[in-house]
């Protein structure tokens, strides 16, 4: 089974700036779109931002604007640029393919 490992979340001021990234082990990524989704404590997991095998992408219309998410396909790695973070966006990501999951990583979001 796929497994992925999520890095880059951290504590950031509103206004700020971070870049996760989900590493791959193996190849499935060649295949299947590739997902981020973020669980707010007390809240539903909710869909962030995906991208296909292709390169076609999906926004959330809370991120539109402000995240950007590409694919390196030669390290199996997909990024999330999270540019212009608002206190709401603080959760915990993760990165999904099929019915593979990350661990998850913090970000915080704070003045």
């Amino acid at each position: 089974q796929e497994q992925l490992a999520e890095s880059g979340g951290g504590l950031v001021q509103p206004g700020g700036s971070l870049r996760l990234a989900c590493a791959a082990s193996g190849s499935s990524s060649d295949f299947y779109p590739i997902g981020w989704f973020r669980q707010a404590p007390g809240k539903e997991r909710e869909g962030v931002s995906c991208i296909s095998s292709i390169g076609f992408v999906y926004y959330a219309s809370s991120v539109k604007g402000r995240f950007t998410i590409s694919r390196d396909d030669a390290t199996n790695t997909v990024y999330l640029q999270m540019n212009d973070l608002k206190p709401e966006d603080t959760a915990v990501y993760y990165c999904n393919i099929g019915d593979a999951w990350g661990q998850g990583t913090q970000v915080t979001v704070s003045s």
